[in-house]
């Protein structure tokens, strides 16, 4: 902040609260570190409601109680709901000050999530800095990118933006299924055996005057337009490319290239060249382009956003599995094997084939290939089966409800895009 005093003043619904100036640069809220970074006085109206320079106060027309609950868990780490105010308004004034549903305790997490899933009630996320934001004021995305560069980038970002993103996003999906279909095709008998027979005929020919070649340089193609379109239009170029989704692109992209380079080094036919077992590794990265279709369909974006919010109790999960199964498989292996040396069952000689039955017990109903034949061993199968299903009941009910919100978040964030381009065009 280049202007005012070194105090600052933070007027919430009548309720001061006074900071020192360097606080407020690493402020765990939002919207107030955001203060900071302002130069002018004009920058400080666009976050908060107004200020009074010769005080260096800024005022927020905001709940205040809420606000006092907010502030308690920027001191103590805990925040809960306040008493007798509804959690959606409270939800409300957090999404305001940049906090997350994740910020809450979990009894208040659950009440929110039953609260949402009824009344089917979502808020405006306000996002400030980041690129899935969009900003329905018209002077702001004038001042950074034209309108047709604002069109473009919504186009390819948001698939249900307009028709012609839904046609893109359609046309996308049917590349991204054609290539999986040629992808899985490739590795069936006949197809290789039909494939040896052309390389054999056409040994100094390249692959792309065979269909399957032609196919694959077709969607390469694709693939390789569309994301460079997304990169010239995107916002923030090196933010673009530290994207998981468009780092994917790019693995899945790159074999086919590295293919045709070698082919035009060496001269050497590229279906000769897929032998290499390196080349082989690389081709198989087009599997990836699945994870392609989480552009476009809501199921899978919010799988990956609850796996990203709810990845400790992931790893408590994994990790509850990793015991469980160090335990029962050192048991069974001790029970079936190992006190008779002699006659004992082959199948659990070591513990880490002991292992393999155990985690086939506790996650499924098992493959049936290894089973325990003493009694003790069979007793402690139960136990294990049993044990599985308790520990990997335990974290449900917090991924389920963290499920539940991140759909209701992102349906809400895919709707508000859409009337927001519908005001646009009404305009």
């Amino acid at each position: 902040m280049k202007f005012g005093k070194s105090v600052c003043i933070i007027n919430v619904g009548g309720t001061k609260y006074a900071f020192p100036k360097d606080v407020i640069k690493d402020f765990p809220l939002r919207r107030v570190s955001r203060l900071h970074s302002c130069a002018s006085e004009r920058e400080v109206l666009e976050v908060c409601d107004d200020y009074d320079r010769e005080r260096n106060e800024f005022f927020f027309d905001r709940h205040s109680e809420a606000f006092g609950f907010i502030m308690l868990y920027v001191k103590y780490g805990k925040l809960r709901f306040v008493p007798h105010m509804c959690e959606l308004s409270f939800y409300n004034e957090m999404i305001y000050w940049g906090l997350e549903s994740s910020h809450l305790e979990f009894c208040c997490q659950r009440r929110l999530d039953d609260r949402m899933s009824d009344t089917y009630t979502h808020f405006i996320e306000e996002h400030h800095g980041t690129d899935d934001e969009f900003r329905t004021d018209a002077s702001s995305n004038g001042k950074r990118d034209s309108k047709w560069l604002e069109r473009m980038r919504r186009t390819f970002e948001e698939p249900t933006s307009s028709l012609a993103a839904q046609i893109l996003a359609s046309v996308s999906v049917i590349f991204v299924i054609v290539s999986m279909v040629m992808l899985c095709a490739s590795t069936l008998p006949d197809w290789k055996t039909a494939e040896s027979n052309i390389v054999e005929e056409h040994r100094y020919t390249d692959s792309l005057e065979h269909p399957s070649g032609i196919i694959e340089a077709v969607c390469i193609g694709w693939f390789t337009a569309e994301c460079i379109v997304r990169f010239i239009v995107s916002r923030d170029k090196c933010e673009f490319v530290r994207r998981p989704l468009n780092i994917i692109d790019l693995l899945a992209i790159t074999p086919y290239y590295i293919s045709v380079t070698m082919t035009v080094v060496t001269g050497e036919n590229s279906q000769l060249q897929r032998a290499g077992v390196t080349l082989r590794v690389l081709r198989m990265m087009r599997i990836f382009w699945v994870i392609k279709l989480a552009r476009h369909f809501l199921g899978l974006q919010t799988l990956g956003l609850t796996l990203k919010r709810c990845y400790r109790e992931m790893v408590m999960l994994l990790v509850f599995i990793c015991v469980a199964m160090a335990i029962f498989g050192a048991l069974a292996q001790l029970l079936e094997h190992g006190l008779d040396l002699e006659s004992g069952n082959e199948e659990y000689a070591s513990i880490p084939a002991a292992c393999w039955w155990v985690i086939i017990s506790m996650t499924t109903v098992g493959y049936g290939d290894m089973y325990p034949i003493t009694v003790p061993g069979r007793v402690l199968g139960g136990l294990c089966v049993v044990s599985g299903i308790v520990l990997l009941a335990l974290p449900i009910t917090f991924i389920y409800h963290s499920f539940v919100q991140c759909y209701h978040e992102l349906k809400y964030r895919s709707a508000r895009c859409t009337r927001s381009l519908s005001a646009e065009f009404l305009n």
